[in-house]
């Protein structure tokens, strides 16, 4: 069965339907359950989509057509699991719900694994650099917080008890800021090497066609 303008169409009008399987009476009496199966196909829903629906449209009293509707996930598969989307899937860090069929299991999920390597290698670097801006964020709260002791250490008010304590202070601050200064630098050579390894896959990968 091919999928025409007319089952087109019904794919759009069921883009709401395919995620939650909330379908009305009229919906389950009336709808294409081929259409609805290539749908949910072409998404890479699980088989598990089809009790969903069954659950919606027992409300209403309707059993749905389960060949068609398993004829069409079975098409819909076929268009799903191909090894750009796998890779694709992959390199968004999607999960891979092991929906795809035999003959094409062992392409999708090389693909799907190329692209999930990528993931990793992009979180590193980016996880790299949310640590980096993290610590930057607290070495200029404790500049800040030093520039206000130092301040408070030379106020005319200021009592030579809390001297002692405000000394004690700086000492803190200034080891941290040290700590901060090392973690930031290590940091930064941690960045540094991800980002040689994220440079050098996207090449195997360029090579490979994706």
């Amino acid at each position: 069965m091919n999928i025409g303008r007319a089952g087109v169409l019904s794919l759009i009008a069921l883009l709401g339907l395919s995620g939650c399987a909330t379908m009305s009476a009229d919906e389950c009496v009336t709808s294409d359950w081929h259409a609805i199966g290539y749908e949910d196909g072409a998404r890479g829903y699980t088989a598990e989509q089809l009790g969903n629906r069954r659950k919606a449209c027992a409300k209403h009293g309707v059993t749905p057509d389960f060949e068609s509707y398993q004829a069409g996930r079975e098409r819909g598969l076929r268009q799903y699991c191909q090894p750009s989307r796998g890779f694709s899937l992959g390199a968004g860090g999607a999960r891979y719900n092991g929906v795809c069929p035999g003959d094409m299991e062992a392409d999708f999920v090389d693909a799907y694994n190329s692209g999930h390597q990528l993931h990793t290698l992009r979180s590193r670097v980016n996880g790299a650099t949310n640590r980096i801006n993290a610590k930057e964020h607290e070495l200029d709260n404790t500049h800040d917080r030093i520039r206000s002791t130092e301040a408070q250490l030379i106020g005319v008010e200021t009592t030579i008890q809390d001297r002692v304590l405000l000394l004690a202070d700086l000492k803190e601050l200034s080891e941290r800021t040290g700590q901060l200064e090392a973690e930031i630098a290590e940091l930064i050579e941690e960045r540094a090497i991800s980002e040689q390894q994220l440079a050098a896959y996207q090449a195997v990968i360029a090579d490979a066609g994706f």
